[in-house]
């Protein structure tokens, strides 16, 4: 398989392979970033059905509504030996997907996003064949990315990167979350991404909700303010980073303490990555170090997702977690310590494993940032 393009046509022949260890007569693949990952097309999610057939040995359809060829031809796909089959407005989409299907098919793989009345519309058209989750076959290609795969969440990290390096233009005193954030989602736009994915400002009290929503809190002298921000580039893939900043000076002694743990807790976690590593061993590292410091309640979510053509996939980097890091592998490193109803923090990096060890593909200062107003 090629891995100087984002999407090599050799995947197909690989994902059938898979599918054949599996167990699977058939993967069956609907809008949403496995069709995307396979062919290349990034197709409308709608309410009418386009589903690639892949079975185990016969050739891949891609079934499309007619409306929807023309897109579909554009692909990658549409230059691949991939037939794309069309269906009319009056016809069976589901029927046509079912006749495509091996004649003898006991068991096939549904894509993970696949929406529930295609699931149960493809399930009315094969009575008789059992359904199961496509994502054992499809996740662990994901997982390992290629070269160029790489290359294009570097490029991804850098236009994100230069977004935080120029927080001090917008986040100041007296300014509100909402007003921050509409000018960050312009410079996500601005420095190379199509689409902003997400905006988070928390700035005081609301730094202490991982997930915050923008709000019309006017941002004070010496707020702790967490900024998490991403989006997802032409080719699909996608960034995500985050810093902690302080709105002017004078930020509390206790929280300039608490982000010192957390500097540390980041830094352990990123210089444990590496190949042989478990992503649990990860996710320890960076807890113990919180935990120490009589943090750890404070600390709620993982230390780490999985990217790619999603901001959140498989690995994950969790308690519980066996998975072993292996090259090639991209995940984010982002502790965080939460205090409610006073202040919140969190350090993010995007890591990709190397034959050697990790390495980060952001690089903005990770110290706390003053921004003077």
């Amino acid at each position: 398989m090629s891995e100087d393009t984002l999407f090599p046509p050799g995947r197909l022949a690989i994902a059938q392979s898979r599918c054949a260890q599996a167990g699977l007569d058939a993967l069956l693949v609907t809008p949403g970033p496995d069709l995307r990952y396979l062919t290349g097309y990034e197709a409308t999610p709608l309410e009418r059905l386009t589903c690639l057939v892949l079975p185990r040995e016969a050739d891949p359809v891609l079934v499309v509504p007619e409306l929807e060829a023309p897109a579909a031809r554009a692909a990658p796909v549409g230059g691949w030996p991939v037939e794309v089959r069309t269906w009319q407005e009056t016809e069976d989409p589901y029927t046509l997907v079912a006749s495509l299907v091996p004649a003898d098919a006991g068991r096939v793989g549904l894509d993970d996003r696949m929406w529930a009345a295609k699931a149960m519309g493809l399930r009315h058209a094969m009575p008789g064949v059992a359904q199961e989750l496509a994502g054992p076959v499809l996740h662990p290609m994901r997982m390992h990315k290629t070269p160029a795969e790489i290359a294009e969440l570097a490029r991804a990290a850098e236009a994100i990167d230069r977004v935080h390096a120029q927080m001090s233009q917008w986040l100041r005193p007296g300014r509100t979350e909402r007003q921050v954030g509409h000018d960050i989602a312009e410079a996500i736009l601005a420095q190379g991404h199509v689409r902003v994915d997400f905006v988070i400002v928390g700035s005081g009290p609301n730094g202490a909700s991982p997930h915050h929503e923008l709000s019309d809190r006017v941002i004070a002298p010496g707020d702790p303010v967490v900024v998490d921000i991403g989006g997802t580039t032409l080719g699909g893939y996608a960034s995500d980073c985050t810093r902690t900043y302080v709105a002017g000076a004078g930020a509390p002694a206790e929280f300039r303490a608490l982000y010192r743990v957390l500097l540390q807790a980041q830094r352990a976690a990123c210089e444990l990555a590496g190949p042989g590593v478990t992503a649990e061993q990860v996710d320890a590292a960076a807890r113990s170090v919180i935990t120490q410091a009589g943090y750890g309640a404070f600390f709620v979510h993982r230390t780490g997702h999985g990217i790619g053509l999603e901001t959140h996939e498989e690995p994950y980097i969790v308690a519980g977690s066996h998975r072993v890091l292996a090259p090639g592998m991209a995940f984010s490193v982002e502790p965080g310590i939460y205090l409610p109803g006073r202040y919140g923090a969190r350090i993010e990096d995007i890591l990709v494993v190397t034959g050697t060890g990790a390495e980060r593909l952001n690089v903005r200062p990770r110290e706390l940032a003053v921004l003077e107003a």
